[in-house]
């Protein structure tokens, strides 16, 4: 069972290397700068936290965390020449992407933990399991749409462009789409004051909903892709 355990964890530890491009420690660094950052702006601007303020502190680290990994992590498979490795493992699109991509959303949510404990201690008390719940749907969601846009462009430049010009239209529209069930970044704990609390709810459910099964319909198209091997070597 010990040795079963260790192989494991040097698995985790492989993949991980692997899914980050041996840059894990920047990686982890850069969400930290860049979450101190967002709360020093928010400081200077507006000192009034809650927890509508501390879900947006939380998102764009989570989204840092997991752009590279969705975005480069064929094209680096092709870089290092394993990609004819992994598509020689018998089921590989089912064993290899799924446990990085799962890995990927492990990691960037035990970062997050910590980032919200830090938040928790010296900002604004708040729930924190729930909040890291309601934080990981968009980030899932736009983790899964950029493996599936990776298996479609088979790019990693071409994957991050495309990524950014969905998350910067999606932007643009923040206003008109603030408190819409189509807005990825919909604040659930941001509640509208002229709306009842039965609809705000609702909004949020079918909202989250929607993430969960387009999520899952990118997860399987990126899937569905990879069986094409010729495609990629």
């Amino acid at each position: 069972m010990k040795s079963y355990l260790l192989l494991l964890y040097k698995l985790m530890i492989y993949n991980i290397k692997v899914i980050f491009g041996n840059k894990f420690v920047y990686f982890v660094v850069a969400a930290f700068l860049f979450f101190a950052f967002i709360i020093l702006l928010t400081i200077l601007d507006d000192p009034d936290f809650d927890e509508a303020v501390i879900y947006g502190f939380l998102v764009f680290p989570g989204l840092l965390l997991i752009f590279y990994p969705m975005a480069y992590g064929i094209q680096n498979d092709d870089d290092s020449k394993m990609l004819e490795t992994i598509f020689g493992i018998p089921n590989y699109r089912y064993k290899v992407w799924l446990v990085r991509f799962i890995l990927t959303i492990g990691v960037a949510a035990v970062i997050l933990i910590i980032l919200a404990s830090l938040a928790n201690l010296t900002l604004y008390r708040f729930s924190i399991l729930p909040m890291l719940g309601q934080v990981l749907f968009p980030i899932t969601f736009l983790s899964s749409l950029g493996f599936a846009l990776s298996t479609l462009i088979r790019n990693g430049n071409g994957t991050a462009i495309v990524i950014v010009i969905i998350s910067f239209i999606f932007f643009i529209f923040a206003e008109e789409l603030e408190y819409s069930t189509y807005n990825v970044f919909l604040n659930p704990f941001s509640e509208p004051r002229q709306m009842s609390e039965f609809i705000w709810l609702t909004i949020i459910y079918k909202n989250r909903l929607y993430l969960m099964i387009l999520s899952m319909l990118c997860l399987l198209y990126g899937m569905f892709n990879l069986q094409f091997r010729e495609k990629f070597v």
